[in-house]
């Protein structure tokens, strides 16, 4: 029966189907973009399609053509100007619903570029509701409009007085970006590299202007506090690399690595390169082999460089492939070495005062690892037992920044990205959403009631609290962040005053031991809805007051109406939507301008009376609003 029943499976000439390339686009949006998203994180589809067209625009800068970039963002509809060479006009419609269709592949236009593949400017075509393309090239234009990758008007040829250059404008696909809304605080953080590694290129976002005139140097001036600096900021330019380096007070390594003008999230070999090659430089200078977690302790680095034909690990560009610089040339390894032992070891010797206090830095990190060991090895036992005996951690299948290879490479990458680990409290709410989760992605971990203040302990309280040592070796993140186990990390908590106490201890953790976690944005609090409206015929979630009374006022007829107190009181068939596709959860961001010491001082020190006036000043705003609606 068993055999007759596979028989049964119609595999025919039929069952082979070939998709246009909208369609495939459509169909798996996920191999060309990478996961999908509301926008709450920033490597969410939306900002994807932003940076597939203002890739296209600084190419045509790295070429030496236009200095200026408009970009402006209205009700969810992105346009973006650029002043390049514009596209050759009989091929406007080619270049963009053609997959395989470009300048890219002749390296004679398009030298160093990041876009590679002919796919960015097709893949946000057939992903928008609307999308236009306009290019003024000497003294012509011509346009194109589009619906989700059909061509539905196309103009002629007429004259201009517009400059050289292109127009793209597009509507993300709301069915497919379900609720979807751009934060502005990323498109900012987007702008501001792409300034940084185009030294002298002016963007203009919603009217405002961004550039910078010292490239990586800008960028660690804004990411980090000149108060905590051991040192200036070390800044080095050669050909086609350049670096920026600085040690600062707080724990871990944080790295900004760039290839092509491309962020590189996941790194890649360029910034293996890096790593490696910066430690054995100060090996070198200083002629004394220290551990090499002493010599990047604490460690701030951004790194650049530009490669000929990039291979990167996914379309989406966030880790780099390439192992050489450019076909027959050096390796990545060596390429970065010779720069470094160049070029760092001689600034070194010049500034004698830097590389003093770069040492004191070097030697106080081997204090305190000295200081620790003992106390990690026992704590690292009490893992494994608590690991193998009690079930704190309730894992997923896949986990972020695991070497993948094969045929599914994309589908993986993609799973890897979607990796999430929710934080809760208690067994009511662990259970819900264990019982919800996805288990292939969603991982859970049970925090035993509240975790500690840990703001102005040192970092022997994670190893020596049995609750911290557990949710860091769950996160994979003793040894350090490019370890991370999980993209997502989403704190699960109770909408009440225990819930909201415990997210500020979480949080503190992660800003006083792991800062670089959350400025990389992989900190997220989930938002679960407070009230459920229904009736017999429709059921309603709300997650704030408005919502709720906008959901009585459509369903009418006093409906039910139910206050969640706690996650426990959600049923796992719920919860099941809230922590699906339909996510909401609100992401953990600082910034720029934000003293992180300076932070936790004034909401988890001992400064009580000035956290009372703000409370009471607070609430009153929130009375007053309150009174007007």
């Amino acid at each position: 029966m068993a055999a007759d029943k596979k028989t049964n499976l119609d595999y025919t000439e039929d069952s082979i189907k070939t998709l246009e390339w909208r369609e495939h686009i459509r169909l798996r949006p996920g191999m060309y973009i990478g996961k999908l998203g509301d926008g709450s994180s920033p490597d969410d589809g939306i900002y994807v399609l932003l940076k597939e067209v203002i890739d296209n625009c600084i190419d045509e800068h790295t070429m030496g053509y236009g200095k200026q970039i408009e970009i402006t963002l209205e009700k969810g509809t992105a346009t973006v100007r650029d002043y390049g060479r514009g596209i050759p006009l009989g091929k406007l419609v080619d270049v963009v619903s053609k997959i395989n269709t470009g300048a890219k592949y002749d390296s004679s236009v398009f030298q160093k570029s990041v876009g590679l593949n002919g796919v960015g400017t097709k893949a946000v075509n057939a992903l928008s509701n609307y999308f236009k393309v306009t290019a003024y090239r000497d003294g012509k234009e011509k346009s194109a409009e589009f619906e989700k990758g059909v061509l539905k008007n196309e103009s002629n040829e007429i004259k201009t007085t517009e400059s050289n250059g292109t127009l793209v404008q597009f509507t993300p696909d709301d069915t497919v970006f379900k609720n979807y809304h751009f934060l502005y605080e990323y498109i900012e953080n987007q702008i501001w590299n792409y300034c940084y590694l185009n030294a002298g290129l002016s963007i203009h976002f919603n009217g405002k202007k961004y550039i910078s005139k010292n490239g990586l140097l800008d960028l660690l001036q804004r990411k980090t506090n000149a108060d905590e600096l051991r040192y200036p900021i070390i800044h080095l330019i050669g050909d086609d690399i350049e670096v920026a380096i600085t040690h600062e007070n707080q724990y871990g390594e944080e790295y900004y690595s760039f290839v092509n003008g491309q962020f590189t999230t996941q790194g890649g070999t360029h910034l293996a390169a890096f790593r490696e090659s910066y430690v054995k430089t100060i090996r070198d200078f200083f002629k004394k082999d220290y551990d090499a977690a002493d010599i990047r302790g604490s460690i701030c680095a951004a790194v650049s460089v530009r490669v000929q034909e990039p291979v990167f690990e996914s379309q989406t560009k966030t880790k780099l492939g390439s192992t050489h610089v450019a076909e027959g040339g050096a390796s990545m390894k060596n390429f970065v070495h010779d720069f470094l032992s160049r070029d760092l070891d001689l600034f070194l010797h010049k500034n004698p005062a830097v590389a003093d206090a770069l040492k004191k830095r070097i030697e106080q990190n081997e204090r305190e690892r000295k200081e620790l060991a003992g106390i990690k090895k026992l704590a690292n036992e009490r893992a494994k037992k608590a690991n193998l005996h009690n079930k704190k951690l309730r894992d997923c299948r896949f986990h972020y920044n695991v070497e993948v290879s094969g045929k599914d490479k994309e589908v993986v990458l993609l799973k890897q990205n979607e990796s999430t680990l929710f934080i809760t409290e208690g067994d009511s709410a662990s259970g819900s959403i264990t019982k919800a989760r996805n288990v292939e992605t969603q991982a859970v971990f049970s925090l035993r009631g509240k975790p500690l203040n840990c703001f102005g302990l040192t970092k022997k309280v994670v190893y020596e609290n049995e609750e911290f040592n557990l949710l860091q070796h769950a996160l994979n993140i003793e040894d350090g962040y490019e370890n991370l186990r999980y993209n997502n990390i989403v704190i699960a908590t109770d909408a009440d005053v225990d819930g909201m106490h415990i997210r500020l201890l979480l949080m503190t953790f992660f800003l006083q031991f792991f800062p670089d976690l959350v400025k990389n944005g992989h900190v997220y609090i989930l938002e679960t809805p407070l009230f459920r409206v229904r009736n017999k015929q429709e059921t309603i979630y709300c997650y704030d007051e408005t919502e709720k009374q906008a959901a009585v006022r459509k369903l009418g007829n006093k409906p039910e109406i139910t206050r969640f107190k706690g996650l426990g009181e959600i049923s796992p068939d719920e919860f099941a939507r809230f922590i699906g596709s339909e996510m909401r959860k609100e992401p953990v961001m600082l910034l720029p301008e934000t003293h992180i010491q300076q932070l936790l001082e004034y909401y988890m020190g001992k400064n009580t009376p000035d956290r009372q006036d703000f409370i009471i000043k607070n609430l009153k705003v929130e009375l007053d609003l309150a009174e007007e609606g």
